[in-house]
């Protein structure tokens, strides 16, 4: 806990440092003055610290807002290309498109279901209806549309429970957890690379590493570190709407959800713990998101357990069934029952959430 407990003191104001200086004008502080004077700072300000041994919460604070400024400012000087990144981008961006023409080749008896896997798979919404992502907004289910970390948590257990069939031994396990990082990490950029997605990506990594080292990182040394790193490599995520949305509903996650979740009784019935747990948690991203939310779009969802406890479990299924209705019928051999049954599924998921905006 007490790993947990210094990265979050270091990832707070090296965030902090990255906000301040991209809300500087660039046209008062020159961008090469201001990486080389930053860079003198915490170096200086290291080496401070390393002859003192003293590192307390202020010297931490410190010394992670300098370094944050520096990130910031350095990063436009740094920025280069690789032709091999840039290769791998590519051919991860034609396995994206190759999975939309697969699914829109998929034979369902309403094209809007074509559309809305698209966008749960892929990320593409722009051929959902506009009645149909009015229903999404309304009753607060616009993160199930917008691919994030959600959708690859999904894909990653898919992943994961597959290639457990390989076996447990020491180098199966290490196989299987380079195939899980490979795999997602295509996935990802095949589908944007978006700020939420590089988040949840971010996590996975940590996750299965940490296994290779038979470790169990706390989620919030995992959201501290991922928090350092993204913004390392992406500072200016730190204006995107969608990479503020992932990290608060996380952050209530590891810090509200465990509170609420005691407030159950362990012993009461099972199935209604569940329902509590399930609960438990979307009040607490709602609690974190939702002044967020308010801020941007001027709306706050008065239905959202209700939405959550429905679309969150459908969502859980239809993803799977999509997968696996969209690989079959590229190959040709897809049966007409699980078509039919993806289909009902989406049509659940979205008669369901119109009820709920109707409210």
């Amino acid at each position: 806990m007490e790993g947990a407990r210094d990265s979050v003191k270091l990832a707070l104001p090296f965030a902090a440092g990255i906000l301040s200086f991209s809300c500087l004008s660039l046209s008062i502080f020159h961008t090469h003055l201001a990486a080389g004077l930053t860079l003198v700072l915490v170096c200086s300000f290291a080496i401070h610290l390393l002859l003192s041994h003293k590192t307390g919460i202020l010297e931490i604070t410190i010394l992670g807002c300098l370094t944050g400024i520096f990130v910031r400012a350095n990063h436009n000087l740094i920025m280069l290309t690789y032709p091999e990144i840039s290769s791998l981008t590519a051919s991860a961006e034609s396995i994206g498109q190759t999975l939309q023409n697969w699914i829109d080749k998929i034979e369902f008896k309403n094209p809007d279901t074509n559309a809305l896997i698209k966008a749960l798979l892929t990320g593409n919404r722009g051929q959902i209806p506009d009645h149909i992502t009015q229903a999404f907004r309304t009753s607060g289910a616009s993160h199930i549309l917008a691919l994030s970390g959600l959708h690859l948590g999904i894909i990653y257990l898919i992943i994961s429970k597959l290639l457990s069939l390989a076996g447990g031994n020491p180098k199966a396990r290490f196989v299987r957890r380079v195939l899980c990082i490979l795999t997602c990490t295509i996935y990802s950029l095949a589908t944007g690379a978006g700020a939420s997605i590089i988040r949840a990506l971010i996590f996975v990594i940590i996750r299965e590493i940490s296994r290779l080292l038979h470790r169990q990182p706390d989620l919030k040394d995992i959201l501290a570190s991922s928090l350092i790193i993204q913004l390392t490599f992406f500072p200016s995520d730190i204006s995107n709407i969608g990479f503020q949305l992932s990290y608060a509903a996380i952050a209530g996650i590891a810090w509200i959800h465990p509170y609420l979740k005691e407030i159950w009784p362990e012993d009461s019935d099972p199935i209604l713990k569940r329902i509590w747990d399930s609960a438990s948690i979307s009040i607490s991203c709602q609690l974190t998101t939702g002044p967020l939310a308010w801020f941007y779009f001027g709306t706050f969802p008065q239905y959202f357990i209700l939405t959550n406890l429905i679309a969150l479990p459908l969502t859980g299924l239809i993803i799977p069934a999509a997968l696996l209705t969209t690989a079959l019928s590229a190959m040709g051999i897809c049966p007409n029952l699980l078509i039919q049954g993806t289909e009902m599924l989406v049509i659940a998921l979205c008669s369901s959430l119109e009820i709920i905006a109707s409210m």
